[in-house]
């Protein structure tokens, strides 16, 4: 072997190594993702609730396009959001790249689902099973969660997921009750936009 032979070798060990580095070091860059969540969703939530209470004049329509709405800003900041991450150090680390296929696989289950339950009640004008949509995004929340806390290898993450299947059986319990939107309100703070702006802040710690 030459002697460049051998420079292009350590060359190139060199370079995994640093990329190897580079992914254990790297942060988590999602927690913007589930703040933005937290934030555009629990403001719906909080209308909603105004409307259980008869404190929002919102009737069927009205609360649909509200959902609607939330969903379209959601999707609008997620779009500018994921460019800024993928421009961030680390965002290629193998963590990040298999947490962000998770929380999308999440997202798109819900989206999923929503569509479910919306062609169901159209079809029958039976209304009563978009109570059980706050139960469903916790329970893709809980698999989302306790998927990445075995990614990252994080307790924490794992017992937000505990959190999101406890609270989706807590608000089929309460489904048909104004109180179920206080407890989704509840949860989506618990469960997004804390731990999202835990994940914000270890990023901001390490330069990120």
């Amino acid at each position: 072997m030459t002697e460049h032979s051998i420079d292009n070798v350590r060359n190139d060990i060199a370079y995994l190594k640093a990329l190897a580095e580079e992914g254990r070091a790297a942060p988590l860059l999602m927690g913007p993702v589930l703040v933005a969540a937290a934030l555009w969703f629990g403001a719906a939530t909080l209308i909603q609730f105004g409307v259980a209470l008869d404190i929002v004049p919102l009737h069927r329509w009205g609360i649909l396009a509200l959902w609607v709405v939330a969903g379209l800003g959601f999707a609008g900041l997620l779009y500018m959001l994921i460019r800024r991450i993928h421009g961030q150090i680390g965002s290629q680390s193998r963590d990040n790249i298999v947490m962000g296929a998770t929380w999308s696989a999440c997202g798109y289950s819900i989206f999923g689902t929503w569509l479910v339950l919306m062609a169901f009640a159209l079809g029958t004008q039976n209304w009563s099973s978009m109570a059980l949509m706050p139960s469903f995004v916790m329970v893709a929340y809980g698999a989302a969660w306790v998927i990445s806390g075995q990614i990252a290898k994080r307790g924490w993450m794992l017992l937000t997921g505990l959190v999101c299947f406890v609270g989706a059986a807590g608000l089929g319990y309460f489904a048909f009750t104004v109180w179920t939107y206080a407890i989704y309100l509840a949860l989506l703070m618990a469960v997004a936009l804390i731990p999202g702006l835990h994940l914000m802040r270890l990023a901001k710690q390490t330069g990120a």
